[in-house]
């Protein structure tokens, strides 16, 4: 993701690979809470990419520096993008209710339902990622949509992460306040491989 120093300066207990591990934690843990209104979900998780995003120009990686960018930009556009999500998550969850209440076709429209309700999500999510939803959402949106038509595999690995960021908190109720860290890593780290795809393919 980043040509970190990967040496131990004098004194140093720790490399600074673990000292990153540590700040996302920490920057999870800022997620996690900011975000218990649901309704400020993507800001924050977008904050959180972009604050993960200079590591490539050797920013601090901490909670309050995510605090101080998310304060900055929390705005009518971002609580009108967590009102869309929860509004999206709504429809889906009755779809798949509906579906599961034993009508014809019921488990084709659950199946279907699924699979436009995965695609939304891997496009909201990679919305996130980008920079341009720190000003501009309906244009990181449609970046979002065009790189999960050009770069399927990395959607696949938004799903993966996901999945195992979910996991990892069924299995361990606490740690519903570290893993959003991870997966804003982990968006950050798949929007930075989509570029060097992009960039591969227009050579």
């Amino acid at each position: 993701m980043s040509a970190l120093r990967t040496d131990r300066e004098p004194g140093e207990i720790f490399g600074p690979r673990m000292t990153l591990f540590a700040d996302v934690l920490s920057v999870g843990v800022a997620v996690a809470v900011v975000s218990l209104p649901l309704v400020t979900l993507p800001a924050a998780l977008s904050t959180a990419c972009a604050v993960l995003r200079g590591v490539r120009e050797n920013r601090p990686v901490t909670a309050a520096r995510f605090l101080g960018a998310l304060r900055r930009r929390l705005r009518p556009g971002d609580l009108a993008a967590g009102l869309l999500a929860l509004g999206g998550l709504a429809l889906a969850l009755v779809d798949l209710a509906l579906a599961g209440a034993g009508l014809p076709g019921g488990r084709a429209f659950a199946l279907l339902a699924a699979a436009v309700g995965t695609c939304a999500a891997v496009i909201g999510l990679r919305a996130c990622a980008r920079p341009e939803s720190v000003g501009d959402w309906p244009a990181a949106v449609r970046g979002a949509a065009r790189d999960a038509v050009r770069d399927p595999g990395g959607s696949a690995l938004v799903v993966l992460a996901v999945a195992t960021a979910a996991t990892s908190a069924w299995m361990l109720l606490p740690l519903v306040f570290l893993v959003p860290g991870l997966l804003a890593l982990a968006l950050t780290a798949v929007d930075v491989r989509g570029k060097g795809v992009a960039a591969r393919e227009d050579v």
